[in-house]
């Protein structure tokens, strides 16, 4: 909106004025728009917390066969803080973005559609009082559905790259500079296969207080700069990335994503006031998938997002083997409940998750130098 300000006025000849020639930078929007998340999320905190204790009554259920420690201690605390990262997030993009830019439907898209999808998953548990929200099978259809339409968005209205042609169907590789597959129109199952992921993967994530924000703050930060790079031709040229005419706008929306982070974590910090439940997390990572799209470094996200592979790989091997043994692999799935189970601490794992997640950003950051 205030990109598009910054446009009107400066066909009027207002280009001049310092504060409105500002706009046209994106760092500095982006800057803004971490800001602007960060208080609108710290703003709604309190009074949405409180409203939704009168409105949730017993809260967000917790796994009778998981952690006791949880039970009592985690039990009555009201979920669908995810409410709160939307607004801040969307409201955000949308003042800060230039909303002639397709890849910033795209993602908003996702994180809206997967927020819905999220919201009406916690509604049922929270009114039904169990851990089982809307069918699974249901849930990845839609999911699937919402994906293939961001992904076919960015193919069908995205500027070309004059150097790569099909680079928008194509898949690129870390290290190998010039190496890319076109899939063709294929590629909206493997964007899709990428962005719900991602997003089943922060959801198994979020188990614990901070555990899946600190990570996505940490992941959107590595890709707010990647796509920053690979939108500018100067330094796509020097690092020897495929340059993506456009996607460096999605850098104010990975902004306004760290900003919502900061703003929720007040609130979801150790002993948590709130949860972000499906409503946050499927949202956090269907966004942070879908910029890995969009920026054309799906691969990279298995790096970066790391540690999320590891929570969803988890739960797929332990459901796996005990269906094929009846034993199990982990003391409990996802991996963050297995380490509770040896005896760590919750703020141990959480803490120690989020120094892994850290240390996978910079091994994801140097693939961009090593070509």
């Amino acid at each position: 909106m205030f990109y598009w300000l910054y446009e009107h006025l400066s066909a009027g000849g207002h280009s001049h004025v310092p504060i409105i020639n500002l706009l046209k930078y994106l760092t500095f929007r982006t800057v803004l728009s971490i800001a602007t998340a960060q208080l609108i999320v710290v703003a709604m905190g309190s009074r949405f917390i409180r409203w939704m204790q009168t409105k949730q009554g017993k809260g967000q259920p917790i796994r009778t066969d998981g952690i006791q420690r949880h039970i009592i201690e985690k039990a009555g605390t009201p979920t669908m803080g995810g409410v709160m990262i939307l607004a801040g997030l969307i409201v955000s993009t949308l003042l800060w973005s230039d909303l002639s830019n397709v890849y910033v439907w795209a993602v908003l898209l996702v994180t809206a559609g997967y927020g819905l999808l999220g919201f009406l998953d916690d509604y049922a548990k929270v009114t039904k009082q169990t851990t089982d929200g809307i069918s699974g099978r249901m849930r990845l259809v839609l999911e699937a559905a919402i994906a293939m339409g961001a992904v076919a968005l960015i193919i069908l209205f995205a500027p070309k790259a004059p150097e790569a042609p099909d680079l928008l169907t194509s898949v690129s590789f870390p290290i190998f500079k010039q190496l890319l597959l076109n899939l063709h129109w294929f590629y909206l199952l493997f964007g899709a296969f990428v962005i719900v992921g991602a997003a089943n993967a922060v959801n198994f994530t979020d188990g614990l207080d901070g555990l899946a924000t600190v990570p996505v703050m940490i992941a959107s930060s590595t890709y707010g700069l990647i796509a920053y790079l690979v939108g500018n031709f100067v330094f796509a040229n020097y690092l020897q990335l495929h340059f993506v005419p456009g996607v460096g706008e999605v850098a104010v929306y990975c902004g306004a994503m760290i900003g919502a982070g900061l703003g929720f974590l007040w609130y979801n910090a150790p002993p948590a006031r709130i949860f972000m439940g499906d409503t946050g997390a499927l949202a956090l990572g269907g966004g942070i998938g879908a910029v890995a799209v969009a920026t054309r470094h799906e691969i990279v996200l298995a790096i970066v997002g790391g540690l999320f592979v590891a929570e969803l790989l988890s739960v797929v091997i332990q459901v796996g083997w005990y269906k094929r043994t009846g034993r199990r692999i982990f003391l409990m799935a996802p991996i963050h409940h297995h380490f509770e189970k040896l005896g760590w601490s919750e703020s141990t794992v959480v803490i120690r998750f989020w120094i892994v997640s850290i240390m996978l950003a910079l091994l994801g950051l140097a693939t961009l130098k090593l070509r």
